[in-house]
């Protein structure tokens, strides 16, 4: 992976209704062999600060079986190559989500989310798929993503991630450009298009 794409995300999103015939995608993954296959239910709470407002980022904090992270995300027009920066918590003093949310207070928060996402992953040793219900309370939302892990550059990156939708019948599918954050929470929108 090159350096300049070490803290990039890219990626597609496809959102799909409730009628969507998950069996169906998970008989063309498992025939192309991933190296591993897991389920799991996934907590993650966002915040907006002053200077993530202003420089378009949000602040995720995740919690789960497998990942404790705080990443930077940006915020953009489109999802598709991104900045993703992520510092791992560990797991060793459990949920530090008081101390996360102490810690990111003192840069100002204008806004705070959370939601639960139970994800079905496959992981390939070049992409990552995953299928996944993420609901806040009040909205749910279903996506299918596939995630580029080895990116000698992002052309490479974007036709393992095409590959992959061929694969499994997305590649006609329109993708959304819109990331996870915008779609169940539409005020953070408003918010990174008001004037400061």
């Amino acid at each position: 992976m090159t350096a300049d794409l070490r803290f990039k995300e890219i990626e597609h999103k496809f959102v799909v209704d409730e009628a969507f015939d998950l069996e169906r995608l998970r008989a063309a993954l498992a025939a192309l062999g991933p190296l591993r296959r897991s389920s799991i239910r996934v907590r993650d709470c966002y915040y907006l600060t002053a200077s993530g407002r202003d420089r378009r980022f949000i602040l995720r904090h995740r919690y789960d079986d497998e990942l404790h992270q705080l990443t930077v995300k940006a915020i953009g027009d489109d999802t598709e190559v991104r900045l993703e920066v992520n510092l791992d918590l560990g797991h060793r003093l459990g949920d530090q989500h008081e101390q996360v949310e102490a810690f990111v207070a003192q840069f100002g928060i204008e806004w705070s989310g959370a939601l639960q996402k139970d994800l079905d992953v496959w992981d390939f040793p070049d992409c990552e798929v995953v299928h996944y219900r993420a609901s806040t309370g009040t909205r749910s939302v279903r996506c299918v993503e596939f995630e580029a892990t080895h990116k000698a550059s992002v052309a490479d990156a974007l036709a393992t991630v095409h590959a992959y939708e061929r694969a499994t019948g997305f590649d006609s599918a329109r993708r959304s450009r819109e990331s996870l954050l915008q779609i169940l929470f539409p005020e953070v929108t408003q918010l990174l298009s008001a004037p400061p």
